[in-house]
């Protein structure tokens, strides 16, 4: 079978099992063959939870547990190889989940400058200049919310955008958020790229879904697959904690706060959790939050705050930038890291500047999870992008509220 066919036929059967929950033969689990503990972890998840056993690729990525690889390396060690296999073997034309395991790095590099528009920076940068110096002036003269001064501003934008793009300013990203788009033929290596499987946009052509087993130590790496496997065994019980800001403004904060207040509500209604909220800018305090199930707040960054004793099953994210910069460090006071040394199943956090209107909104997310879809299938119906910061640790499979 061709490249193409092979392509042709992941997408109608992607497309066509958008509605039908991700089974274990459509999960590709990928490791890196270097270091032990990366494969021990991808055959003892395809063990654990059914996986075919050559359901696992094993690529060369250095002996080192490395947190970081660059541009070049991701394409000729990674993607290259994942998109080889891909075409070679039919037998995986259904695949629709990635996994990637502790010892593959989580953060990709930039790409280089654009050298086809490289000779334009210095016109580029000099334009920047006289613009700047415009605005400077406008506003010496009091005229800033002027028409000139308005024109100005949004010409410096433009420019600065423009410069940005040419010296590849905001493209390094999630290794697990590249790899989605791994089947694309091509796209823009800029910010960020639409996320095709959101329940706004069905169109799932070539997109993977990609979660990540992965943690300050392999131990805990490994956790997160025996407590979702005990969750769902026994159900999930305890309480849900949410914590807004008490913000009501008609922007962003004020979006993102009145989502959590409404997923507040929605646990109410769609499950049996008790919910206990801070409707403050305080967070919890420490050691105030037994039981912990469920978990959503913010916005204290890389301040962790050890509210929680979390209860096998437990799914929480708290939105806040670079919160999953340094999964690898048991000391960290990132959110990431710590949540996942006290015992969180499941979360997710940024690897770098994300923005806020890259994280799922709180009440979508969980509303995806009450409605008995798998951890990953509630991520990708929810995320705005791909190609950009996020990143979600955790069993893909876990389902903490299944159907009847």
């Amino acid at each position: 079978m061709s490249w193409t066919q092979t392509v042709a036929v992941g997408v109608v059967l992607l497309c066509s099992g958008l509605a039908r929950a991700l089974d274990p033969n459509e999960i590709l689990v990928v490791a890196n063959g270097d270091i032990s503990e990366s494969t021990r972890l991808a055959r003892y998840y395809c063990q654990a939870r059914g996986l075919p056993s050559g359901y696992v690729v094993r690529v060369s990525l250095g002996r080192r547990l490395r947190d970081s690889i660059s541009r070049e390396d991701y394409e000729a060690r990674l993607a290259k190889p994942l998109r080889r296999i891909f075409a070679t073997r039919p037998d995986l034309a259904h695949i629709k989940c990635l996994v990637t395991t502790y010892g593959v790095p989580y953060k990709v590099g930039p790409r280089g400058h654009l050298k086809r528009f490289e000779e334009r920076l210095p016109q580029l940068r000099q334009s920047l200049e006289q613009e700047t110096q415009a605005l400077a002036e406008l506003e010496e003269k009091q005229q800033e919310g002027s028409a000139e001064h308005t024109k100005h501003r949004q010409r410096k934008a433009l420019l600065e955008l423009d410069i940005a793009r040419v010296t590849g300013e905001e493209t390094q990203a999630s290794v697990d958020s590249e790899l989605s788009m791994v089947l694309f033929s091509g796209y823009e290596l800029y910010r960020w790229q639409p996320n095709f499987l959101r329940r706004e946009a069905p169109q799932a052509i070539r997109t993977l879904m990609v979660s990540r087993l992965d943690g300050p130590t392999y131990e805990i790496a490994q956790g997160l697959v025996d407590k979702a496997l005990v969750a769902e065994k026994e159900g999930l019980t305890g309480t849900a904690y949410i914590d807004s800001r008490g913000i009501y403004k008609k922007d962003a904060y004020g979006h993102y706060d009145q989502s959590m207040r409404d997923l507040a509500l929605l646990t109410q209604l769609q499950s049996e959790l008790p919910v206990r909220e801070e409707r403050t800018s305080a967070l919890f305090e420490p050691n105030t939050c037994p039981e912990a199930a469920l978990y959503c707040g913010w916005y204290s960054l890389k301040r962790y705050v050890d509210a929680f004793d979390f209860v096998p099953g437990a799914v929480g994210f708290h939105i806040a930038s670079y919160e999953a910069v340094s999964l690898h460090d048991l000391n960290s006071t990132q959110w990431c890291p710590a949540l996942l040394k006290d015992g969180i199943t499941a979360t997710l956090g940024a690897v770098a500047e994300p923005y806020l209107h890259s994280f799922p909104e709180p009440r979508a997310f969980f509303a995806e999870l009450f409605e008995g879809r798998c951890l990953v299938e509630a991520f990708y119906r929810t995320k705005p992008f791909n190609s950009w910061q996020l990143v979600l640790l955790g069993d893909p499979l876990y389902t903490p509220f299944p159907p009847d």
